[in-house]
C-alpha cells in the first residue's frame, strides 16, 4: 500500500515538532542526589523545595532528582559514587565523611557549636565553615554548603544528675577515637558498636547509655530501654552538600550561585522543621516515662572544658597539620562569637 507524500510530510513535521518540544523541556544539567533519610524527614522535604526553586530559577536548565532512603546505596557508596561521577551529588552527615576527609572530623568534637542557634550559624557560615568546604577540593568532591541536622543528647539507664555521675558508665559510640576520648574525659568508657546492635545492647546491659538526636531516640524506640535523658545538645549533626567536581564545573557560574543561594535560603526552614521534630520526639520520650533533665549552662561549660582538650588532641592526631590550622581558626572564631 502506498503512502502519500503529503502524509509522510505531516508525520515528519509532527516528529520534528515533538522532538523540539522534548528538547526544549529537557534539563541541560541533571543531577541525581542521594541521601539516607526517609522521604518524610526534614532533609528530604528541604531538598525537594531546593530542587523546585533551582529548576524555576534556571528556567528548567538545572534539574535535581532526589533519591531518599538510601535508594542509591549506603552513604559510603554514595560518597564514592560522587567521587567517581556515577552520581552527581549526595547530602552526607559529617560522621560518614571522616574516612574520606579527616579534616571534617572536627564536627565530632563535643560542644563545638554554641547552644545559641544564631551563633552556631555564624560559625557554620564563617571562616571555619568555608575552610571545611574547601578541604574537600583535594578529595574528589565539591562541597558547596552545610545544613544543621540536629544535636546529640545523652541517655542512660543510670542517673545523669551530675557530671560525676557519668563516671564508670559505659556508652555506645560510633567507631571514633574522638568520641571515645569525649567520654574518657568525664570518667566514662565508650564502646564502639554497630548502630543496629544498640537497642539490644542497651536492653541487655552491654552498655548503659548512648548519644543521639531526640528524633533518632524516638524513632528507634531507645526510650523503651533507657530511664534517663539529659538535654545536652553536646554534639552537632551537620549535613554536607557534595557534588562531583566535573559536573559542578560544567555549570555556568550564575547557576552555581543560584544553587548555593537557594540552599542557604531554604536552610532556616529545614532547621525549624528539625527543631519541631525534636520537640515532637521529646513528647514521645517523656510520655514513655523517661526522666528528662536539662544540662545547666554551668555544667555545659564544665563538661566542655573537660572534654575539649582530649578530643582536640585526638582530632589533631588524625587530621595532622591541616587539623591544627582548622582548630586555631575555630578557637579564634569561637572566642569572637561567644562572648
Amino acid at each position: 500500500m502506498k503512502i502519500s507524500t503529503r502524509i509522510v510530510s505531516i508525520v515528519m513535521a509532527m516528529c520534528m515538532l515533538l522532538g523540539g518540544v522534548i528538547s526544549a523541556n529537557a534539563a541541560k544539567y541533571e543531577a541525581r542526589i542521594g541521601h539516607l533519610e526517609s522521604a518524610q524527614q526534614p532533609r528530604n522535604i528541604g531538598l525537594l523545595k531546593v530542587a523546585k526553586l533551582v529548576k524555576e530559577r534556571t528556567n528548567g536548565d538545572v534539574e535535581f532528582k532526589i533519591f531518599p532512603s538510601s535508594q542509591l546505596g549506603n552513604q559510603r557508596q554514595m560518597n564514592e559514587g560522587v567521587q567517581f561521577g556515577t552520581i552527581e551529588g549526595t547530602v552526607s552527615p559529617a560522621a560518614f565523611l571522616g574516612g574520606f576527609n579527616p579534616a571534617v572530623s572536627i564536627m565530632d568534637l563535643p560542644f563545638l557549636l554554641p547552644a545559641d542557634r544564631a551563633q552556631a550559624q555564624e560559625i557554620r557560615q564563617g571562616a571555619l565553615g568555608k575552610a571545611l568546604l574547601k578541604s574537600f577540593d583535594s578529595r574528589g568532591f565539591k562541597a558547596v554548603a552545610t545544613w544543621p541536622d540536629g544535636r546529640k543528647n545523652f541517655t542512660s539507664n543510670k542517673p545523669l544528675t551530675t557530671i560525676d555521675s557519668y563516671k564508670g558508665q559505659r556508652f555506645r559510640v560510633m567507631d571514633s577515637k574522638i568520641l571515645i576520648e569525649q567520654f574518657a574525659a568525664i570518667g566514662a568508657s565508650a564502646i564502639a558498636l554497630p548502630f543496629g546492635e544498640l537497642y539490644t545492647s542497651l536492653q541487655n546491659g552491654v552498655v548503659d547509655g548512648e548519644e543521639n538526636p531526640l528524633d533518632t531516640i524516638a524513632s528507634m524506640k531507645f526510650y523503651e530501654v533507657q530511664k534517663y535523658l539529659v538535654l545536652s545538645d553536646h554534639g552537632a549533626m551537620e549535613d554536607f552538600f557534595l557534588f562531583n567536581p566535573t559536573w559542578w564545573n560544567s555549570l555556568p557560574k550564575n547557576y552555581q550561585k543560584i544553587i548555593v543561594d537557594t540552599l542557604m535560603e531554604v536552610m532556616p526552614s529545614v532547621e525549624a522543621n528539625k527543631e519541631q521534630a525534636q520537640k515532637d520526639a521529646l513528647a514521645v520520650i517523656e510520655k514513655a516515662g523517661v526522666k528528662v533533665s536539662k544540662l545547666s549552662d554551668a555544667d555545659r561549660e564544665t563538661m566542655r572544658n573537660l572534654m575539649f582538650p582530649k578530643t582536640k588532641a585526638a582530632y589533631i592526631e588524625r587530621a595532622g597539620s591541616e587539623g591544627e590550622k582548622l582548630i586555631k581558626l575555630y578557637e579564634s572564631e569561637y572566642k569572637r562569637i561567644v562572648k
